[in-house]
């Protein structure tokens, strides 16, 4: 944890309280002529008491609208409201109690330079020097001279400080975002990844669950190895969950090629299922993007569709943007009711194109076909023949 609290940061501690208050009073160093000029008597009780009137109304507004706009900016009508007390305070008071009062400009130029916007503080800047310099000619021509520069330089200064703290501020904001986007993308990921885990899983061990229920009175060895199927099934769909709540779970196409053909199977579907599937050169992210298709595909038919045959293809095609690898899957059955796609095809439109790749799902003449594509390394180099 760090020790102190940032710029732009409301103080968090009493020791965090203690070190701004003391960076407040050293700026209020300006102050002690105002203050001695009060103290000295140079002055009637009327003025003396007007002018403690109106130093404290002015710490007041500028340590209101200085340290409080910092941290928590003000909208734009209550700064130009408070910079313009401050604006009709200073000259007043420098030009009826004197040459001492004239350190206030500081103030209001450091004011402005820190809460007002950069274009308003150019300007107002360097006015509050020329309207300090002006009531000093009257009388401490000198003093207001040498004060001039100062005044435009901390000015200045303070416009960098109050940019530096507004950036700290809008970064603060913009990585709250990112930690709100990142964790609405994990619980996107778990929703997709536990979707399409469970609902292959279960949809197996619902059909195995069916068949050992019909074995069960006239052939117990049968249903006996459908039991420790669904026994397997179990098992292996409780270390995926586990794989992809920690964020591993990486699916590779041959493991899921074969458990299309036995899902497929027990479903009574005739099923045409590649056994090589051919990924040489291919990225890992797009081959686990695939097997993700094909589970997913696999699923919808064994669920849905109500087909009682399936041909899964893999083919290499090049493309103007590079080679790919695409997978159909394609059943004759009805595609299953609804007519939008469901939550399962539009996670794996997500991912898909989070792999650099593209889905056609939708009802054909003979059946439903899903069609997904994703970017593959080519095959062969092709040289310049030269």
């Amino acid at each position: 944890m760090p020790r102190h609290t940032p710029v732009g940061w409301p103080p968090t501690s009493r020791r965090d309280l203690m070190v701004k208050s003391l960076w407040i009073l050293v700026w209020l160093v300006f102050l002690s002529s105002p203050v001695e000029d009060l103290a000295g008597g140079h002055h009637s009780t009327a003025a003396t008491v007007a002018g403690s009137c109106g130093l404290a109304v002015f710490v007041g507004v500028y340590l209101t609208m200085v340290f409080r706009n910092i941290g928590r900016p003000f909208s734009r009508g209550v700064v130009l409201g408070l910079g313009g007390i401050l604006g009709i305070l200073a000259p007043v008071l420098a030009y009826t109690l004197g040459s001492a009062w004239l350190g206030l400009f500081v103030y209001l130029a450091v004011a402005f330079g820190a809460t007002l916007p950069l274009r308003a503080a150019y300007w107002a800047i360097p006015a509050s020097a020329l309207v300090m310099y002006l009531i000093g000619m009257r009388s401490a021509e000198k003093e207001a001279r040498g004060l001039v520069v100062l005044v435009v330089l901390i000015g200045f200064a303070m416009t960098g400080v109050g940019q530096l703290v507004r950036t700290t501020i809008e970064l603060r904001k913009a990585r709250a975002t990112v930690a709100q986007l990142a964790a609405n993308e994990e619980r996107l990921r778990l929703a997709r990844d536990l979707h399409d885990l469970l609902g292959h899983s279960l949809s197996l061990i619902t059909l195995k669950s069916e068949l050992a229920g019909r074995m069960l009175p006239g052939h117990p060895e049968q249903a006996a190895r459908q039991v420790a199927d669904i026994e397997q099934v179990s098992r292996q769909a409780l270390v995926d969950v586990r794989e992809a709540v920690t964020g591993y779970r990486r699916p590779r196409l041959a493991a899921e090629l074969a458990g299309a053909q036995a899902a497929l199977a027990a479903a009574g579907v005739v099923a045409e299922v590649p056994h090589d599937p051919g990924l040489t050169g291919v990225p890992e992210e797009a081959e686990s993007a695939l097997a993700w298709a094909l589970r997913e595909a696999v699923t919808n038919v064994v669920r849905h569709s109500g087909a009682d045959r399936c041909a899964v293809r893999l083919s290499r095609h090049e493309t103007l943007d590079g080679p790919v690898l695409e997978l159909t899957v394609e059943d004759n059955g009805s595609g299953g009711p609804g007519k939008g796609p469901g939550n399962g095809l539009t996670g794996l439109t997500e991912r898909l194109h989070k792999a650099g790749g593209t889905l056609r799902a939708g009802r054909v003449r003979q059946g439903f076909r899903l069609v997904a594509r994703v970017p593959a390394a080519p095959l062969t180099d092709v040289g310049s023949g030269a």
